[in-house]
């Protein structure tokens, strides 16, 4: 009998309470034909109530992996963490909120199973219709100007990386980054953060690993609803990601 592909669905949780539990049973109960799935599933000491969700949800199921840390590092720690224990032959980074849709998980792993690609993005500013649209984000009620905020904030970065790696991406921060997990071999991943966004897509192109990208479905979240970028902490993290990782030999990265 020939071999199954297996994917690796990467999950970090911390404070979804309200969301994580519909997620882990839509990723845990799609199916995809000729791929066999593990999840693993990195819960950083949550206040919320997620931490008992995940472990009962994981309990009993051999497919699952349950990775408790004693506190929050950051986004960027949990999936490494995450990658670290996988073992599929494909790997695929999924938020534990409901932002994307499961559904999208073929046109994914797809070109990837065919020998297309052995690295994609899900763009969230491609549309099925062969469409682009810039405006991603639609916060809700007092929120609605920061959405305009981010949405010009998402350009400027995005054509920052565009320039400084010489590519024509229009989502190098999307959620969903799916490749070989032969590609974390030729790397070393540091971010701590969502620069680890960055980090990842820059380094795989300095590697020779251009990304395909395809388009996703997409449904915004606020700040009231739990988004957790941080302005602050996180843009001069970005610029120096971008530049450093640009600028280093590729023996460094």
């Amino acid at each position: 009998m020939e071999k199954k592909t297996k994917l690796s669905v990467v999950i970090p949780v911390y404070n979804e309470m309200k969301t994580v539990d519909v997620l882990l049973n839509r990723v845990y109960k799609h199916k995809i034909d000729g791929i066999e799935k593990e999840l693993i599933i990195v819960e950083s000491n949550s206040r919320d109530g997620s931490r008992r969700a995940v472990e009962l949800f994981a309990k009993g199921k051999k497919d699952v992996k349950l990775i408790l840390q004693d506190r929050a590092l950051g986004k960027g720690t949990a999936v490494r963490a995450g990658l670290e224990e996988a073992t599929g032959d494909i790997i695929l980074i999924q938020d534990a909120d409901l932002e994307y849709e499961v559904s999208d998980y073929e046109r994914l792993v797809g070109p990837i199973v065919e020998g297309k690609a052995d690295f994609v993005l899900g763009s969230r500013h491609l549309n099925y219709n062969g469409g682009r649209s810039w405006m991603i984000r639609r916060f809700a009620g007092k929120e609605r100007i920061m959405a305009h905020v981010v949405n010009v904030g998402g350009l400027f970065f995005h054509g920052l990386f565009n320039l400084v790696y010489g590519v024509r991406l229009t989502d190098p921060t999307t959620m969903y980054k799916v490749f070989r997990r032969e590609l974390l071999d030729e790397v070393h991943l540091e971010g701590s953060f969502f620069e680890l966004d960055w980090e990842i897509v820059g380094k795989f192109i300095r590697m020779g690993h251009v990304p395909l990208e395809v388009p996703v479905k997409y449904k915004s979240r606020g700040y009231a609803e739990g988004k957790k970028v941080q302005a602050m902490r996180d843009i001069t993290r970005w610029l120096w990601t971008i530049f450093k990782y640009r600028l280093l030999p590729k023996s460094q990265l």
